[in-house]
């Protein structure tokens, strides 16, 4: 007791006043970490659902029951015609083949049973597949095909009938823009001097203008000049790029057509004035021209012909017809030709030589059946120069008609040189430059031949050069 009392005097005393220091440990505060684990989602898989409905059932039955039926009665058929056991016994067991083989020739020696009992099981295959397919859907096929394919047809047609119409409505709206250009035409001004009257005289000429530049490319149809892959409507950029067209010769006005393997149904030139016959007008370079064996031209405002190549082989052109008529020329010279029929008729040159050289070339026509090109046709405009002509080595150009009427030519012959014709026709030409008859300025060399000649009613007399017009419209 007495202990216990000292003690608590002791902590009393002491402890009260002089309390012992005490240390506290450091909290250490842990981050929370946490850890989102994603959510996977398995798929949901629809199971189908499977309906065993008697109908369904009954008709994959009876499908089978068809199969079965004219497969078994086909077998039947065919073991009645012959015995296949021999042919698969090396793939069975003997004692089976023996079987199968007795089994057969059973069947066979009753074939009429067997023959019966086959197409019998044959026809009630059908019957059950009739029954079960109902056969009014069958026949009723059909007519529900056709009307489906209508249907699209009948869409077609109607976006086709739009289209056309919409083409139509905007052909009508150029010929209205157009139509004092092609009045004008009509009545015989080339286009050149359409577009000027046009340009000058009214305010429609704008249009017209832009119709023609803008609208419009460079055509054979218009009467523009170029070089033309026949049949081609369009000049050849790459013709006129590899024949130095207009590079050389920047104020060249050449109209040349070149021919290839494809034959052109026709082409006519009619209407249209060449060479010098404008004021201040020049030929343009490269236009003399030599033919083998025949006449020398110093110049050619108009030059139709094969093409002689050195490193190749030469070509002609192919023609059915050739016709040149009522044509004004200051030389006209025919070399190099065979035709059937050559007909001169009512010409009149201030000289002429005609040698009528007999020949037995045959009577042609130019064909090309759908794949013949169509015609190239031009009426009216201005060139410095006409030229026609097959440039690549051993491609003969073919023409079933070609027609030259009303050409103007000044400054350079007309030349005409490798052909072969079926019927050649100069009829009612006039050539000449007043350089006297003793210089032929009409003449057919006698490298011209023909197994029939027609020669009437030609006439010398004096024949100026044409003269110059005042402008070059």
């Amino acid at each position: 007791m007495f202990k216990q009392f000292l003690g608590d005097l002791y902590r009393t005393i002491f402890w009260s006043n002089y309390p012992m220091p005490t240390v506290k440990m450091p909290k250490i505060i842990l981050p929370k970490i946490s850890f989102n684990l994603p959510k996977v989602t398995l798929p949901s898989i629809p199971i189908p659902k499977i309906s065993f409905s008697p109908v369904r059932i009954g008709l994959v039955l009876g499908a089978i029951n068809t199969a079965l039926l004219i497969m078994i009665g086909s077998l039947g058929l065919l073991v009645s015609y012959m015995n296949p056991i021999p042919a698969i016994t090396p793939y069975i067991s003997l004692s089976v083949a023996t079987k199968l083989f007795d089994v057969v020739v059973y069947l066979q020696t009753h074939m009429w049973a067997t023959v019966g009992s086959s197409v019998s099981l044959i026809l009630f295959g059908f019957i059950l597949h009739l029954s079960n397919f109902k056969p009014a859907s069958l026949l009723n096929a059909p007519m529900l095909a056709y009307r489906k394919v209508a249907v699209w047809r009948d869409w077609l047609l109607a976006k086709i009938n739009y289209l056309n119409e919409e083409s139509a409505k905007w052909k009508t709206a150029f010929r209205i823009i157009m139509s004092p250009y092609s009045f004008l035409r009509m009545m015989g001004f080339s286009p050149q001097m359409a577009i000027g009257l046009l340009a000058v005289g009214s305010t429609a000429g704008g249009g017209v203008i832009v119709n023609e530049t803008i609208l419009s490319d460079r055509s054979f149809a218009n009467g523009d000049s170029g070089i033309y892959a026949a049949p081609a409507n369009l000049p050849s950029a790459t013709l006129e790029d590899t024949m130095a067209w207009r590079k050389d010769n920047k104020n060249d006005n050449t109209l040349r057509i070149v021919l290839g393997a494809v034959p052109v149904r026709e082409i006519k030139i009619e209407n249209v004035s060449v060479g010098t016959v404008y004021a201040n007008s020049v030929l343009p370079s490269s236009t003399s021209h030599t033919s083998v064996g025949g006449t020398a031209a110093t110049s050619s405002a108009v030059l139709i012909g094969g093409t002689v190549i050195a490193n190749g082989t030469s070509t002609f052109l192919e023609i059915g017809e050739l016709l040149l008529e009522k044509s004004r020329c200051s030389w006209l010279y025919f070399d190099n030709t065979t035709a059937h029929t050559i007909n001169v008729l009512g010409n009149a040159s201030d000289g002429q030589s005609i040698n009528q050289t007999p020949g037995t070339s045959r009577m042609r026509a130019i064909g090309g059946g759908h794949h013949q090109a169509d015609a190239m046709l031009t009426s009216g405009g201005s060139y410095d120069r006409i030229h026609i002509d097959a440039p690549t080595t051993a491609v003969n150009g073919k023409i079933g008609k070609l027609t030259l009427s009303n050409l103007y030519t000044e400054g350079g012959a007309c030349v005409f040189d490798r052909m072969k014709i079926g019927t050649l026709t100069i009829s009612l030409n006039e050539i000449g430059v007043s350089d006297g008859f003793d210089d032929k300025d009409f003449k057919i060399h006698q490298s011209v031949t023909a197994a029939n000649w027609n020669v009437s009613d030609n006439v010398e007399v004096d024949i100026g050069v044409p003269a110059e017009t005042l402008s070059n419209e």
